[in-house]
């Protein structure tokens, strides 16, 4: 099989050398940048399966990349940086990014959540999700991450794709809290039911006419969730 590759962005030499060489003995390819506008010509011309990103870089930060990555890929992101302030975090995670760990931070742990989500990857790879689904006044299409409520346009983060796309390809079976975290963030998350809570509310109210009475994510309580519609 073919080795995932990562694009680290960051400006401080020594964090791209040690990742470059933390990275590789993991087994993964590596390319590296060392600000946004040099990691949008690695991304174009090497198509990364992951991307590591700092925020504090000089020309185009992270928040700036990020936001404009997030115009046409879906790639997972996580965001690697010194500015730990809730607000930042808070931030990133809304311009779309799949993980937030703080500087200084432990190699060990960001192996870990690169694994969670290379792991996710090689599972999409395998699985024949239902690519389209027409519920009432809800379209969804999987294949080409369009969703349309009422005839007008919803914009969903990766992660949001990948709750419903989880939700939906099990219609019917209720989807353990600790499942559902293992799958979509990895095994090290299994235990957070709160980022799961959150990240539920915000599907709702994209999709749902009433999220305080969910018609199609229902909760099953002290179980999980479940996706009661069936696909048309």
């Amino acid at each position: 099989m073919k080795k995932l590759s990562v694009l680290v962005v960051d400006d401080e030499e020594r964090i791209i050398n040690f990742l470059r060489s933390k990275l590789r003995v993991s087994g993964y390819e590596v390319l590296t940048a060392g600000n946004g506008k040099e990691a949008f010509e690695r991304f174009h011309n090497y198509d990364p399966d992951i991307i590591v990103l700092d925020l504090v870089m000089p020309e185009m930060d992270g928040f700036e990349f990020l936001k404009e990555l997030r115009t046409f890929s879906q790639v997972p992101v996580i965001i690697l940086s010194a500015r730990s302030e809730d607000v930042d975090k808070i931030q990133g995670l809304n311009l779309g990014a799949d993980d937030y760990i703080p500087k200084p931070f432990n190699p060990n742990e960001l192996i870990a959540r690169i694994e969670a989500i290379s792991r996710r990857i090689v599972q999409d790879q395998k699985s024949k999700p239902v690519e389209s689904l027409t519920l009432k006044d809800v379209h969804i299409d999987f294949k080409g991450h369009s969703l349309t409520v009422k005839g007008t346009e919803e914009h969903l983060t990766r992660i949001e794709w990948l709750l419903l796309a989880e939700l939906v390809q099990n219609t019917g079976r209720v989807i353990a809290y600790e499942e559902l975290l293992s799958r979509i963030w990895g095994p090290e998350y299994r235990n957070d039911i709160q980022i799961l809570r959150t990240w539920i509310s915000r599907l709702r109210n994209k999709i749902e006419n009433n999220p305080d009475n969910p018609e199609y994510i229902t909760t099953v309580p002290k179980l999980g969730y479940m996706f009661k519609q069936k696909p048309a």
